[in-house]
């Protein structure tokens, strides 16, 4: 009898059975935690580069409006302040006086207007800024450029709307032509824009500085601009939506005003 004794230091079947069991259990649950750890570690990374993205986009607007270059014709106020102060007055009793005409400028060249313009609408702004890079240190190219921002479909469809921006180094009159456009930002739900400057009481959704401008706006350029951005991603419960909006603001509008006071034009 004595050899049909469990052995001490022994397991039954029942007990190993029970025991791959739990394991297995214990096994599966494991698997799963890791699963969905790794699933939501997938999903806050693509949260964090989907407002990267945004903060990003955002970020380049702003420097680019804070670096805005408003480039008057300083020679043209220049020369007709001189003639106001040098113009010649008849002397006293001698009603016949005639003044010295004047000597034509000779140029070798036509002389261009280097006035740089701002154009902005509700879903676009054009303008010149001096946010611009040079990638190797003889090149020639000037410290400034043309940019451009603007909401468009993008070239794959499935991405939505996307941030255009364009550059172009010719700086002219035709602010919002010319130039190279690259995506900026995908899934883009919304841009918006408006603007703020001496003479408004309050945002408006136009500001043009060239001949299409009111009485406000040509020749200045805007103080600040408000950004607004929605970003949408996903479909159905996934779906993932951030709303984002800065005020930029213009270090250096370089706007002309008028001094009645005292008939100067002191700048900004």
């Amino acid at each position: 009898m004595s050899s049909l004794k469990k052995s001490p230091n022994g397991f039954t079947l029942i007990e190993t059975l029970l025991t791959v069991a739990i394991l297995a259990v214990m096994s599966i649950l494991a698997a799963q935690t890791i699963q969905r750890s790794m699933t939501a570690k997938v999903k806050l990374q693509d949260q964090i580069d989907d407002l990267s993205r945004v903060r990003d986009s955002l970020r380049l607007m702003e420097r680019d409006l804070a670096l805005a270059y408003h480039h008057r014709d300083f020679e043209i106020e220049i020369i007709q302040n001189l003639k106001k102060l040098n113009a010649p007055t008849p002397p006293a009793g001698n009603p016949g006086f005639v003044p010295a005409p004047e000597i034509p400028e000779i140029r070798e060249a036509p002389r261009q207007d280097p006035t740089t313009f701002f154009s902005g609408a509700e879903d676009n702004m054009n303008f010149v800024t001096t946010n611009n890079s040079r990638i190797q240190a003889n090149s020639r190219q000037a410290d400034f450029q043309e940019v451009g921002y603007s909401l468009k479909g993008c070239r794959e469809t499935s991405q939505g709307k996307c941030i255009w921006r364009r550059n172009s180094p010719v700086v002219d009159s035709e602010v919002t032509r010319g130039g190279n456009e690259i995506a900026l930002l995908d899934h883009v739900k919304e841009l918006k824009f408006r603007y703020i400057g001496k003479g408004k009481q309050d945002w408006v959704s136009e500001w043009r500085s060239d001949s299409g401008g009111d009485a406000t706006t040509k020749g200045k350029f805007p103080a600040a601009v408000e950004i607004s951005l929605t970003f949408e991603k996903g479909e159905g419960d996934g779906i993932k939506k951030y709303s984002m909006q800065v005020v930029a603001p213009i270090h250096f509008p370089n706007n002309k005003e008028e001094d009645s006071a005292n008939g100067t034009t002191p700048t900004n």
